[in-house]
């Protein structure tokens, strides 16, 4: 099991404390003779920065481990093991371009019969920075290439509406293609950001969010020895995963076949993914 899981907040100090709090609902497992690799990427003080490492040797992970001491009010996380592409750095989620983070779950069946035609769809100056062999960053690129192809790659606060309206475009193309080559079509969960809103890409069934939005939850989460409550009741932050089996206490599970945005200040805004429209 692979496990995709993201925050947004307006104080950077409540998204890694809501997935401690979570940690053992959020634990990725490892089975016999298995390997694994994990990477967050996030936003502080207007860099984009990553944490990834291709292989670890832990028995589990779970996202309070590789987000400590990390405080941000965006982020991406993946726990991986491997379908498409060996443990490498360049195969580890979430990929960067520019402000832009992706991070998918879910593997096209037959990848190595699409990958080429897929990578030829891309423009000549985005093709070069594929540096891995998995289907997640190739889908990553196509999306960056129709942000290009509406005029919106170079727009550093893209519209909700844009950034939606490219998702879906790439993931039609690569629909597209898997049925010309009689492969079944993608199925899969993405989360995207460019460090103003959160849009996550639902089909599976299995993803959840938890909102916190309330004083009460605000001032339980940070009321430590050496913090200080300040603001709660303007704070808030919402936590969203994929592979949620059970789902813990206050969670909420998504509709499938749903485009999700989640912002600092609103809780997620859900619409049907609507790719066959």
């Amino acid at each position: 099991m692979a496990r995709l899981f993201g925050f947004i907040g307006n104080r950077p100090e409540l998204g890694p404390k809501v997935l401690a709090r979570y940690a053992n609902d959020l634990r990725v497992e490892l089975e016999p003779g298995e390997s694994l690799g994990w990477g967050v990427g996030f936003y502080q003080s207007g860099e984009v920065l990553l944490r990834r490492r291709h292989l670890d040797q832990r028995r589990d992970v779970d996202p309070q481990e590789i987000t400590e001491n990390l405080a941000a009010d965006v982020l991406i996380g993946h726990v991986r093991k491997p379908t498409v592409g060996n443990l490498k750095t360049d195969n580890a989620h979430p990929f960067r371009y520019r402000q832009w983070l992706f991070a998918q779950i879910g593997t096209p069946s037959a990848f190595a019969k699409v990958r080429t035609e897929l990578l030829g769809v891309l423009p000549a100056f985005l093709r070069p920075n594929v540096r891995g062999d998995t289907d997640s960053e190739v889908l990553f690129y196509l999306i960056l290439s129709c942000l290009h192809d509406q005029g919106q790659l170079d727009n550093h606060h893209v519209s909700e509406a844009e950034t939606h309206k490219a998702l879906r475009s790439a993931l039609r193309l690569v629909n597209d293609v898997c049925s010309k080559s009689g492969v079944p079509e993608y199925s899969g969960d993405t989360l995207l950001t460019n460090g103003e809103t959160l849009i996550a890409c639902h089909q599976s069934g299995k993803m959840a969010y938890r909102l916190i939005d309330s004083a009460e939850e605000v001032e339980d989460l940070l009321a430590t020895d050496s913090e200080r409550v300040v603001h709660a009741s303007r704070a808030r932050c919402c936590v969203l995963a994929s592979e949620v089996e059970a789902l813990p206490q206050g969670w909420l599970r998504l509709e499938p076949d749903t485009l999700v945005t989640l912002s600092r200040l609103d809780g997620p805004v859900s619409e049907p993914l609507g790719l066959r429209d």
